[in-house]
């Protein structure tokens, strides 16, 4: 049965973008039917970015429902919130636009992956947040956190609305990267593992060194 997940993270600049190509990467080579989508992409006022970014990581050209707009509804140019960035285009985000694209990608691969734009609190609207729209939709999600120095509160807060909004959690994955200090790295690391391994029993930790070497999850 074909299957989309959420892959969000705990802020910007967290590696999403990097852990979704790979994760790609890796169900494709493995013999899966697998397309990345992006919920909304600001900066960029044509193909997606972080869509680009996906395809060379999977080491694939740019597909079809790429060009057309498929894997990605909304691009804008200002490099800001979306629902900012929408509103200085003068135009508003229909998340029905975004979920009738999922369902269609679903319709030709078993594995979609769906990545989110900023954090689980950025604003698709003056009244919509991405955890908003995550929670209706039900699909399962994939949060990265880091070793960035502040991601443990960043993480445990985005666990919080995660129990609090009843958004099934599959996977957190904890991106090594920046690895600015390696004993804040390590430290961080076993931190988050056993906390997800105690306030969520069920749900995968997994490291990016791990998803580098090709392991599969799905």
């Amino acid at each position: 049965m074909a299957q989309a997940f959420f892959i969000s993270g705990i802020d910007t600049d967290c590696g999403k973008t990097f852990i979704t190509g790979h994760l790609a990467r890796n169900l494709l080579k493995n013999g899966r039917s697998v397309i990345t989508q992006k919920l909304v992409q600001t900066g960029c006022s044509s193909l997606s970015e972080d869509i680009v970014e996906h395809r060379r990581i999977m080491e694939i050209p740019l597909q079809d429902v790429d060009t057309n707009g498929t894997t990605c509804p909304y691009n804008f140019a200002f490099p800001a919130s979306p629902h900012f960035s929408a509103q200085l285009e003068n135009t508003k985000i229909d998340t029905n636009s975004i979920t009738q694209s999922t369902k269609s990608l679903l319709e030709h691969y078993e594995t979609v992956l769906i990545e989110t734009a900023g954090g689980l609190c950025v604003p698709l609207s003056e009244t919509l947040l991405c955890c908003d729209y995550i929670a209706q939709q039900k699909h399962e999600m994939i949060l990265v956190t880091s070793s960035k120095l502040g991601s443990i509160n960043h993480s445990l807060l985005s666990f919080a609305l995660c129990k609090q909004l009843q958004i099934p959690l599959y996977a957190v994955v904890y991106n090594m990267l920046p690895n600015s200090n390696e004993l804040i790295t390590k430290n961080t690391g076993e931190f988050l593992k056993n906390y997800v391994k105690r306030e969520f029993p069920k749900t995968q930790f997994i490291t990016s060194e791990e998803i580098l070497n090709g392991n599969l999850y799905f």
